[in-house]
């Protein structure tokens, strides 16, 4: 490959990267009448029958429902709602004006991440990360704050491996060093572009200490990942699904991987769920190409011989294989969501920014955000991206498996380059993918995060646009989702009725309005599980709330929960 070749394209993801995925009527959020239906069997018997059974608080036995505001009820077009909308807006703000005390530290922990990087070329030369959107330094800075997990408890284990186009992916799998013998485990399927691996590492912490193993990588195209592959497969899954890029690809390359499609996420997390799965009696073998069908295990291998690449996963004996989740951020939302249901594995998913359903044939990126609804909120393409849509796109072209497995989203309110909404967009459309689950007879739900962005998934506590409690959501209902259906502990169940993210006093006191509600009065939030007991609990408007919920003060947490205080 041609250093002029390398060049270009490296100037063209440059040019693109500060517009791609990282790495979203009627007026209002509206109200639904809570409903209770049958939805999916008793869940399965706990993983660790050994240790006690968190006890589940009582519900609420008389439903209050709010505190709503004026934003819920204002119509559009009025004066109301335009400041409501320039109200919420402000929320993104938060994150960028909040944590000046930071710069310092992220500063310091992003200089030791690019020095990493430059000594890859006298350490280890036959890696190749570079060009990608982390060779521009400012488009990857680094949190300081999840910079010293071992000195709190924590095992992580970094390694490389080859994945099936013949790169080598950078990894790390975390844990505790007190805990179950053996725990669930759960990789974490990181977004495009700009969605490089550390920026992951507080939900690898946040799970890790609520008794799971977790496995973060870095996708080809992405961070300390080589962007390119081993011959005759050097562009199968190049540049990390960067839009645009796949145009440039040579004839047999457009459908595997070199741009504009999800091969990266959806292979490449197949690729570390077989890494993560690997041991001592089954070593690691990269399944073959794409393009060509060729074995990469030779390389695998030979690196593995000179002390490079790990043979299998460090902490295998801690894996408990027979529970198994995906998470994943934006084009890792898409993997993750469509992996859940095609691999026979994977028992379930959390899917930040956004949920999707798999379909065939699936669309390609770019047409898929164009047309979804939500990226049209005047009737025509807008020139901000609001939302992902709800087909999974850029996805393999292989048979669809039967939506059988409980699946679970989070949304925000804007996404890529957030702007304010024009006109009052459709309240269901962050919402259609965990209703279709739920037609399918599965367990799902989707919250949506007031005034969040794209960006609310990463730990970036500078620059970006996001809102400040919106990580601290998403780490509460990632842990619980997976508590209640890997762990199978009543308390995930419990966190995921409770009633605090309605009324938590973190997200009041820095709101414009002081609107201590942290659910989208745009959009739905929904949820529809099985209880414990076999009961169903179904709630189409979380920001009303609905009667079966469980008070704050009784869902077994802190006043006031973050994730810095569990990763503690």
């Amino acid at each position: 490959m041609s250093d002029t070749f390398a060049k270009g394209l490296l100037a063209l993801l440059l040019g693109l990267s500060l517009a791609a995925c990282g790495g979203g009527g009627g007026g209002g959020g509206g109200s639904s009448d809570p409903q209770t239906t049958s939805t999916t069997p008793t869940p399965k018997a706990p993983a660790t029958p050994d240790e006690p059974a968190t006890p589940v608080p009582e519900q609420e036995p008389d439903f209050t429902p709010g505190p709503l505001t004026r934003c819920d009820s204002a119509s559009y077009p009025s004066l109301t709602w335009t400041q409501c909308e320039a109200e919420n807006y402000a929320v993104t703000l938060q994150n960028p004006s909040t944590h000046a005390e930071l710069l310092p530290g992220v500063l310091a922990a992003t200089t030791a991440y690019q020095t990493a990087r430059l000594t890859l070329a006298i350490s280890d030369p036959a890696r190749q990360p570079n060009p990608n959107s982390c060779t521009s330094v400012l488009l990857c800075p680094v949190d300081p704050r999840v910079q010293d997990w071992q000195s709190r408890g924590g095992l992580v284990e970094p390694v490389l491996f080859t994945s099936r186009s013949g790169a080598t992916l950078s990894g790390h799998v975390w844990a505790t060093e007190e805990g179950p013998a053996q725990r669930p485990g759960i990789v974490i399927i990181n977004g495009s572009v700009i969605g490089f691996e550390q920026i992951y590492w507080y939900a690898a912490q946040a799970l890790a200490k609520a008794g799971f193993e977790v496995m973060t990588f870095d996708a080809q195209g992405e961070g300390m990942s080589d962007q390119f592959g081993e011959a005759p497969d050097y562009l199968e899954d190049a540049f990390a699904g960067t839009p645009g890029v796949g145009l440039l690809a040579p004839d047999g390359y457009r459908d595997n991987g070199l741009g504009g499609n999800g091969l990266p996420f959806y292979d490449g997390g197949q690729d570390a769920l077989n890494f993560f799965l690997s041991t001592p009696d089954a070593p690691y073998q990269p399944v073959a190409s794409r393009s060509t069908g060729t074995s990469h295990t030779d390389k695998q291998q030979r690196r593995v011989e000179a002390g490079r690449n790990a043979a299998f996963n460090p902490l295998w004996q801690l894996i408990d294989t027979d529970h198994l989740g995906l998470a994943g951020h934006s084009y890792g939302a898409e993997a993750a969501s469509w992996l859940a249901q095609q691999d026979n594995r994977v028992d379930t998913a959390v899917a930040w920014d956004q949920l999707c359903v798999p379909v065939s044939p699936s669309p390609d990126e770019a047409s898929a955000i164009i047309n979804t609804p939500v990226n049209r909120p005047a009737g025509v393409p807008s020139p901000a991206v609001y939302g992902l849509g709800t087909p999974c796109f850029g996805a393999p072209d292989e048979p669809l498996a039967p939506i059988r497995k409980p699946v679970f989203g989070i949304s925000s309110d804007y996404a890529l380059a957030p702007l304010p909404y024009p006109v009052a967009p459709d309240p269901t459309l962050k919402s259609e993918a965990s209703t279709q689950y739920s037609q399918a007879g599965v367990d799902s739900g989707t919250v949506v995060i007031r005034g969040g962005t794209h960006y609310d998934y990463n730990d970036v506590p500078v620059a970006i646009p996001a809102s400040l409690r919106g990580i601290d959501l998403v780490t509460w209902y990632t842990v619980a989702w997976f508590k209640k259906y890997l762990q199978h502990d009543p308390l995930g169940e419990t966190m995921l009725l409770s009633t605090r993210w309605r009324n938590d006093a973190a997200t009041g006191a820095v709101d414009p309005a002081g609107d201590a509600n942290a659910f989208s009065w745009h959009y739905h939030s929904r949820l529809a599980i099985t209880r414990e007991d076999g009961s169903a609990f179904v709630c189409e408007d979380l920001r009303r709330g609905c009667a079966g919920q469980v008070p704050a003060e009784k869902d077994g947490e802190t006043v006031s929960y973050s994730f810095m205080d569990k990763i503690q």
